[in-house]
């Protein structure tokens, strides 16, 4: 074990027990102790706290431009996926999604005009522990370990916790608990493990900012995520949705997080949450031409088990307090609504045209500018736009919403959800030679979000194939999962043709050639190793790209 000052790995239980400290019970949670965590009430807050307040809220650095974990974190996989633009240079945010080079339809060549004109390299030069929170690479990595080593606590304390009642009342109270802080070990080790290229694994807690120095494969990182996954599922295996189950669950999860899709999911419906995750870490960490007849296989077994349509999900809402996210500009589609020239995210030319024709998704959501929204023409044209999103939506009747600034308003998808489910499905079976099932399953979700849109039926595999490539930027916008699509299909190596871009003169391309070149796995964190150097036999921690 290594002492080092990174704090990441010391998540304190101060952060763990600040959360909507109106709904906790916490003896001191300004300073506490394993006696106060030690009791029931401390230990849900703990739990709860771990998650919403250290997960994805409270970190050492913090900018105020790109946001905390839901904007900052996930704006940059929906920068690199080409869902959204920035001219903000706070965190390198101009720059980390841009590409090396764009070709218009009069064959101009574009290049990035950056004096570190790669992404790859820039991430390489940027990457340094004197770099502090400007390092963009930081912030997943930060964030995610703050929740492992939190939920360590939990287990390591639950195990000392006297929860109340008779019978089997106290056994469901811990292994209720016990199964939220498996489950968010495994979300976040899948996290990690889908991003780095490698990272450590902790299954014990962290004092004073011990932590391992032996840092492990990507590919060990997720079966680290699956393990953790599988004992979250095999205790929700062991319990019913009764009193004393939505008890704990009403502790572990905010009120106002319990509304819509985010009421008290079953054990149940956690499993297929579980499940459809777990389908997402086969998906995501593995390139299309590489998947094997056995990974559809397991992908088709995981998803026809995973969300259903009817199924409550994990979700985030904010509140009055800001307790959890602002309601104006605490999650990625919220930063990118309002006049282009006032907002730090810019609505990509490259999504609007993926919407097919007559779908009243794009028509519910987005206006049409009269003139293009034109930024930094020296950053290579790429974010230059002619739409914006609409706040609230239109008030098409069943059409699904992609903004609302109202308090309370947005319905923030924190894991799994039936569309991402459902077209991880639809893509085993074409791939697997079952391509009208595949489009049923595409079908399934336009239904779902109301793009009022005619059965597709007759297609090729590869027509099919398109379909749900374009539907999957769609149905999954602002989710921070394009960029995962954009590396397993090799956009970002192989780039992009017949793309829309608006040059710094205002005239569209519609036919242009688009050349990312974007590192797919990032290194280790340089503010880690600082402080934490790889032990002796270690795996790499520089993607050898």
């Amino acid at each position: 074990m290594n002492k080092t000052k990174l704090f990441l790995f010391g998540a304190l239980l101060a952060v763990g027990m600040g959360a909507c400290k109106e709904q906790l019970d916490v003896k001191n949670p300004n300073q506490p102790t394993p006696a106060s965590a030690a009791t029931e009430p401390g230990v849900i807050a703990l739990a709860q706290g771990g998650v919403y307040v250290s997960g994805f809220k409270e970190l050492k650095y913090y900018d105020g431009v790109p946001g905390r974990f839901w904007t900052g974190a996930m704006g940059f996989h929906e920068l690199m996926g080409d869902i959204i633009g920035e001219e903000a240079a706070n965190q390198y945010g101009n720059q980390i999604g841009m590409p090396d080079y764009v070709i218009l339809d009069d064959g101009t060549r574009v290049n990035n005009p950056s004096s570190i004109p790669t992404q790859i390299a820039l991430l390489r030069t940027v990457n340094v522990n004197a770099n502090a929170g400007a390092n963009p690479i930081y912030y997943e990595w930060a964030y995610m370990y703050n929740i492992i080593n939190t939920m360590n606590s939990v287990l390591e304390i639950s195990e000392k916790t006297t929860f109340a009642g008779d019978g089997t009342v106290p056994t469901t109270k811990k292994n209720t608990v016990q199964a939220w802080a498996y489950f968010w070990k495994g979300y976040a080790y899948s996290r990690i493990g889908s991003i780095y290229y490698a990272g450590v694994i902790n299954n014990s807690v962290s004092v004073a900012g011990s932590t391992s120095n032996t840092y492990v494969a990507k590919e060990k990182i997720i079966d680290e995520a699956t393990k953790n996954l599988d004992q979250a599922a095999t205790l929700l295996s062991g319990l019913t949705q009764d009193a004393t189950y939505n008890t704990v669950m009403n502790g572990l999860i905010a009120d106002y997080n319990r509304v819509g899709k985010g009421a008290i999911m079953s054990p149940d419906m956690w499993k297929r949450t579980i499940n459809t995750l777990k389908a997402r870490n086969i998906l995501v960490n593995t390139t299309v031409k590489a998947m094997t007849a056995a990974q559809w296989g397991q992908i088709l077994t995981l998803t026809n088990s995973g969300v259903q349509e009817a199924d409550n999900v994990l979700t985030g809402r904010s509140n009055a307090n800001g307790d959890f996210f602002s309601n104006v500009d605490g999650n990625i589609a919220a930063k990118s609504t309002g006049p282009v020239g006032s907002i730090t995210y810019k609505v990509s030319e490259r999504l609007i045209q993926d919407f097919p024709a007559g779908d009243k998704r794009l028509a519910n959501n987005f206006n049409q500018l009269a003139a293009p929204g034109l930024f930094n023409s020296d950053r290579g044209n790429s974010f230059n736009t002619r739409w914006q999103l609409v706040n609230k939506g239109k008030g098409m009747a069943g059409v699904v919403v992609l903004s609302n600034q109202d308090v309370g308003g947005y319905e923030l998808y924190l894991s799994s959800t039936f569309e991402e489910n459902e077209l991880m499905k639809a893509e085993a079976k074409i791939y697997t030679g079952d391509v009208a099932g595949g489009l049923a399953s595409i079908d399934a979700v336009r239904k779902y979000q109301g793009a009022g849109l005619t059965a597709l039926s007759g297609l090729t595999a590869d027509a099919a194939k398109e379909e749900l490539r374009k539907e999957r930027r769609v149905a999954l916008a602002f989710r921070a999962l394009s960029f995962y699509d954009a590396r397993r299909w090799e956009v970002i190596t192989q780039g992009r043709k017949g793309a829309v871009i608006v040059d710094k003169a205002g005239k569209v391309s519609t036919n242009a050639t688009i050349m990312y070149n974007f590192l797919d796995y990032w290194d280790v964190p340089d503010n880690e190793l600082a402080y934490n150097a790889a032990a002796a036999g270690s795996a790499p921690t520089k993607n050898p790209k």
